[in-house]
């Protein structure tokens, strides 16, 4: 059967660099590797083929050689003779180097390491929904989470009457199987024991040999002043039980803050709107607005004109675990009134007779000069 070319096999053109073809190659190890492809029988084949394109192609001078003469290098008889995996195989790479980053402990070379029945309790999730208010100023809530916790019954052995598990026959205690695939040995978690290296025979009947039972448990979540949308909390060891004396995971509070009705967020400044009418602010006025800490009062001078902001110091969100607040920042809009009367209708015509704007386009810089009539 006619040998592919190995340039092609790792998808590299003839002129990579060692560094690409490293890669390549990482790429389809991990595609090809049988580990991954149990109900593929060609996929060890491929996996053989790229290894041993690898094998030439990562060493100068095979890779010389096959430049040269092709396969035929590594034929007996021909030039530069031999079996590329005689004389230390894989260029001398470090198979940790080539593999360690893509299947972790899946290409074991140390031996037989026992798996730690010590797990550790997953992380939990609570969505607390908070008024804008109290994002603002802080508070206290008491919630109720569902989490799994140590069997009071069997104290977390998962088996009955105090025994102890025993060694898991497939494993003999290890936690994992060990099997000669292609070139390397390879260790897979034991299906029998799940990697725990034991196995219960008599489990407890509260929790079912899980070592662990589902309860509500309360807790109060301390929100601080100043928080934002999406802010996570975190409660460490509030999540579920560990198994076989691991430790208990963490509870993540992750809030939603409800939108006010007017006010809105940037940081820790408030924005808002205020409309005010056309004398209003040709002649000035004062104006209250309802902050968040009282009524706040708001000098108009006169001739302001719509978009202008005032801004309140201090008076906006306090900063998180810091001192201080942000500002409250007040933009004024000038409101065109939709109807009139008959009589405003009359009066706004006498004074526009004595305000003539020309209405023709003007550059920004002389918009202001316009400005000036009204003030």
């Amino acid at each position: 059967m006619t040998k592919m070319d190995y340039y092609e096999l790792l998808t590299v053109s003839r002129d990579a660099s060692d560094a690409e073809i490293k890669t390549a190659y990482r790429r389809l190890a991990m595609q090809y590797h049988p580990d991954r492809n149990p109900d593929n029988p060609d996929a060890e084949e491929k996996f053989k083929a790229c290894s041993e394109a690898y094998s030439v192609l990562s060493d100068s001078d095979k890779r010389a050689a096959y430049d040269r003469y092709g396969h035929a290098a590594f034929q007996g008889g021909g030039p530069g003779g031999g079996n590329p995996f005689q004389g230390g195989g894989f260029s001398g790479q470090d198979m940790g180097d080539i593999f360690g980053d893509i299947f972790g402990e899946m290409f074991n070379m140390g031996g037989n390491r026992r798996a730690s029945r010590v797990q550790r309790g997953r992380d939990l999730r609570f969505d607390m929904t908070l008024e804008f208010e109290e994002a603002v100023f802080g508070k206290e809530k008491e919630i109720t989470i569902r989490r799994a916790e140590v069997c009071e019954d069997c104290k977390g052995a998962g088996t009955a009457r105090g025994k102890q598990p025993q060694a898991c026959p497939q494993c003999k205690g290890a936690g994992q199987v060990r099997f000669q695939q292609g070139f390397f040995s390879v260790a897979r978690t034991c299906p029998q024991c799940s990697g725990t290296g034991t196995l219960i025979t008599d489990a407890c009947k509260t929790c079912a040999g899980q070592t662990t039972v589902m309860r509500e448990h309360k807790i109060v979540v301390k929100v601080p002043a100043g928080v934002e949308q999406d802010t996570r909390i975190r409660y460490q060891g509030e999540g579920e039980a560990g198994r076989f004396g691991g430790p208990a995971g963490d509870l993540y509070v992750v809030l939603d803050v409800k939108p006010h009705k007017f006010f809105e967020r940037d940081g820790d400044d408030l924005h808002c709107v205020m409309p005010i009418s056309f004398p209003q602010a040709a002649l000035g006025t004062e104006i209250e607005i309802e902050g968040l800490e009282g009524t706040e009062t708001i000098k108009v001078p006169e001739g302001t004109q719509s978009g202008r902001q005032f801004k309140l110091r201090g008076k906006g969100v306090p900063h998180l675990n810091e001192r201080g607040k942000g500002d409250l920042i007040v933009e004024i809009r000038v409101a065109t009134p939709a109807k009139l009367t008959k009589t405003q209708r009359d009066l706004l015509k006498q004074l526009g007779e004595t305000m003539v704007v020309e209405n023709a386009p003007h550059s920004r810089g002389l918009f202001d000069k316009v400005k000036d009539i009204f003030s």
